[in-house]
């Protein structure tokens, strides 16, 4: 979401390249750019003028480090900003000491408050929690059975209750917030969400159902749920609901999306409140803590490399993985149906795209973010059905595959000839690859069965 901002400060810092020092006059240049791009990410106006005064004050006064040439000073320092401005640290989140802890879940209609309790759930189970989700939403029966489903979908547990006819209204609400609230302790549930009902827009109503929920509860965390694709609404909203709730922290939902991202930038430094979690795509597990330093990296192009090895150490299976190295780097080789294992370990990561936009877009990197939008996702499919079209002897001795059979296999995959020629093709040169690497005196291939077994020692 940061692409487009990204690309205008590294305009900005390029045209201080080739200067000796930095003086007045061309960090002004640079400040000016800077400036129009976070305005057009739809940053705060506010944030964006103390930004640019403290980038300035830092970059010509006694702070800059002599060592650094200009755009490297520069860069430093609106990075040292920019994570000011979001938090220095991943934010907390808070327990209850006696369970279940108490998270009341805020926000407009719309802004993916269901869909994002749920993932908290999902989120929670993977800490070794037990959550409980609740509907108080008794004004939309579409929200509470939106709910049920995402529960179900992800085998949390779910406190339906009775409205046994009644009214919608404050009681019921109420009602349905502490039996859900006895449900879970009887349970033996750890912790309690609580979705409660939205609006279109702010009203007094909603805020005074809210206050209610919140001194019958005392939750421990009262999230706002913001969708980032709306900008400073989400911020304005944001602070509108603090100002009535006290909020612990925001969850920015839609960050894959087409947003500038000026809410992100923005929501900390207007409500004083931390973002604790983004929603990064539609599946339950698109969810993860909010790491100001990494989103920095992102925004400045330097990409967020500790979050996609987090993700592979979480997604892929350690020990295929190394099977395959081991393999692979062997004079044997590996297989076609060791080919397919890893591409379905790489799909687990997610798409090519989102693996991609968290490499570097500098340096050796440059440019591997503007193919992203041009990478076929369909071309892992086809690959799949092209070896899963393939005999099990097919698949580990490819040399039998005669030019009858590829007709076979093509019919068999809904491909052509050529695209099983192809495969065929890149897969051998692979293994002349991993065999040439194997081969090179053996200390490479030493080297890296040491780290992986290292790893497996220490368990990383």
């Amino acid at each position: 979401m940061f692409d487009t901002l990204s690309e205008k400060l590294q305009r900005a810092f390029k045209n201080l390249r080739g200067q000796g020092t930095i003086t007045e006059e061309n960090i002004g240049e640079a400040l000016r750019e800077i400036r129009v791009a976070l305005l057009e990410a739809d940053v705060n106006l506010g944030v964006v003028k103390e930004l640019i005064e403290h980038i300035r004050e830092k970059a010509v006064g006694q702070q800059v480090m002599t060592a650094l040439s200009p755009t490297e000073q520069v860069v430093k320092i609106v990075n040292d900003e920019l994570i000011a401005i979001l938090g220095k640290d991943t934010a907390r989140f808070n327990f209850a000491s006696r369970p279940p802890t108490v998270i009341l879940m805020a926000g407009l209609q719309g802004s993916g408050k269901t869909t994002t309790s749920g993932k908290l759930a999902a989120w929670l189970q993977k800490g070794g929690h037990r959550p409980m989700l609740v509907s108080v939403d008794v004004y939309r029966p579409a929200a509470r059975e939106q709910l049920k489903i995402v529960a179900g979908s992800i085998k949390a547990n779910l406190y339906e209750g009775d409205l046994k006819g009644e009214n919608p209204g404050p009681d019921l609400v109420e009602r349905l917030a502490r039996e859900a609230r006895r449900d879970a302790v009887n349970s033996g549930c750890d912790t309690l969400i609580v979705d409660t009902a939205g609006r279109l827009a702010l009203d007094d109503d909603l805020m005074k159902e809210m206050e209610r929920l919140k001194k019958l509860l005392a939750p421990q965390e009262i999230l706002f749920v913001a969708d980032a694709m709306t900008g400073q609404d989400a911020v304005n909203s944001a602070d509108a609901f603090h100002k009535r709730l006290a909020l612990t922290g925001v969850v920015l939902t839609k960050m894959d999306g087409d947003a500038r991202g000026g809410a992100a930038l923005s929501i900390r430094h207007v409500t004083g409140q931390p973002i604790k979690f983004i929603g990064t795509g539609e599946r339950p597990d698109a969810f993860e803590a909010f790491h100001p330093d990494r989103i920095v990296s992102r925004i400045l192009g330097m990409g967020d490399i500790m979050s996609l090895i987090e993700r592979a150490e979480e997604k892929l299976d350690k020990k295929k993985s190394e099977e395959f190295a081991k393999k692979a780097l062997s004079g044997d080789g590996f297989s076609l149906e060791d080919f397919r294992d890893q591409l379905r370990q790489i799909r687990k990561l997610g798409s090519l795209q989102s693996i991609m936009k968290m490499l570097p877009s500098i340096g050796p990197f440059q440019g591997i973010q503007q193919m992203a939008d041009q990478v076929d996702e369909n071309q892992f499919v086809r690959v799949e059905a092209i070896i899963n079209s393939m005999t099990k002897k097919e698949r580990n001795n490819h040399e039998i595959i005669s030019g009858s059979r590829r007709k076979r296999i093509a019919r068999g995959s809904g491909t052509s000839v050529q695209e099983v020629n192809q495969l065929l093709k890149q897969y051998v040169q692979m293994r002349k690859m991993f065999k040439t690497v194997g081969a090179g005196g053996g200390k490479l291939q030493r080297s890296l069965m040491g780290q992986l077994a290292g790893r497996q020692k220490f368990g990383r």
